[in-house]
């Protein structure tokens, strides 16, 4: 068995990485949209704020057999490492999953982490694998979608004059791009909010979000070639940034949009500012954006607030994935 790095620039590696996900993919979880190996690309290029995972390619009998991903931060939870293995519907139950987590813990040993994590859908592989290998399921998120044309525009509207009639102390603002950079301080603080989303049994720290991670969060989403759409509430008598939502749309397949952050600062909830922020979003994709055909989001399955505002906007589950950590 041969694993080799990967690298972004690597346009025959990243083309056969990007293959063997598609293949897990086509059989784990159709639902999902296809793998693209220039989407692939970016990911390995950018990350999801400019702290790419390390991409691996398992080859065996002159076959690609495997895909893996090995991925840390620089501004938090320096103790843990997350963990990504598909293995090629057509090589598994031959000890390649055995033999690359094997190489994976290796390396976060070498590094001193002391817990590595891991997804995987809700499936009885992953769920006799992973705790054979002393991995505990620490907590299930589940992928909803929404499709805009089975979107009742009535209800939004009216779920949207509701909340702002709890919210009249507040303006909502509509961003596209980057932040300017003096604005991304307050951003940043607001930020931090999505700290408060649930994370059941988690080894895990809070974030930490400095204004530079914010910029290389924007700068990576827009690298990849994706457009970023953000809405914001700011308290009209202090000024303060109470909440927002932030949704990119793929630049390849523009009619396929994933929600981001959606959350309020603790002291300014209880406006259903996250309704009002939803539904701004919405109106306002359906201006700009008409022919995006489907959002996707994640949710904690215990997040039970924000999953009555999607379901109250339509989102359906298409599906539960599990959370696995273990120590070292």
């Amino acid at each position: 068995m041969e694993i080799t790095e990967v690298a972004w620039s690597d346009e025959d590696g990243v083309r056969r990485f990007a293959a063997v996900e598609e293949a897990v993919r086509a059989v784990d979880e159709p639902w999902s949209h296809p793998i693209l190996a220039t989407q692939t690309a970016g990911h390995l290029r950018h990350g999801w704020d400019g702290e790419p995972a390390v991409a691996f390619l398992v080859s065996a009998d002159g076959a690609d057999v495997a895909a893996a991903r090995y991925e840390t931060s620089s501004y938090d939870n320096q103790h843990l490492a997350w963990l990504g293995i598909d293995v090629h519907p057509e090589h598994r139950r031959r000890g390649h999953g055995d033999a690359v987590l094997a190489h994976l813990l290796e390396r976060a040993r070498d590094e001193g982490r002391t817990s590595v994590g891991g997804n995987s859908w809700d499936a009885p592989a992953p769920r006799t694998w992973a705790p054979r290998h002393g991995f505990e399921c620490k907590a299930v998120e589940v992928n909803r979608r929404q499709h805009l044309a089975n979107v009742d525009r009535a209800e939004v509207d009216r779920l949207h004059a509701d909340a702002l009639a709890h919210a009249a102390g507040y303006e909502l603002v509509r961003r596209t791009g980057a932040t300017p950079a003096d604005e991304l301080p307050a951003l940043a603080e607001m930020t931090a909010a999505i700290n408060d989303a649930p994370t059941d049994d988690l080894d895990i720290e809070d974030e930490v979000f400095p204004p530079e991670r914010v910029a290389a969060y924007e700068t990576a989403q827009l690298g990849k070639g994706d457009r970023l759409f953000r809405v914001y509430a700011r308290h009209r008598e202090t000024g303060q940034l109470a909440g927002q939502t932030v949704v990119a749309v793929e630049g390849l397949r523009p009619h396929v949009a994933h929600q981001h952050d959606t959350s309020v600062v603790r002291a300014h909830r209880g406006h259903r500012l996250g309704v009002l922020l939803k539904t701004e979003m919405l109106r306002w994709l359906a201006e700009e954006q008409p022919q995006i055909e489907s959002i996707d989001t994640w949710n904690a399955e215990s997040n039970d607030h924000m999953i009555g505002v999607n379901r109250a906007l339509g989102y359906e589950i298409i599906g539960r994935a599990l959370a696995w950590q273990r120590p070292l």
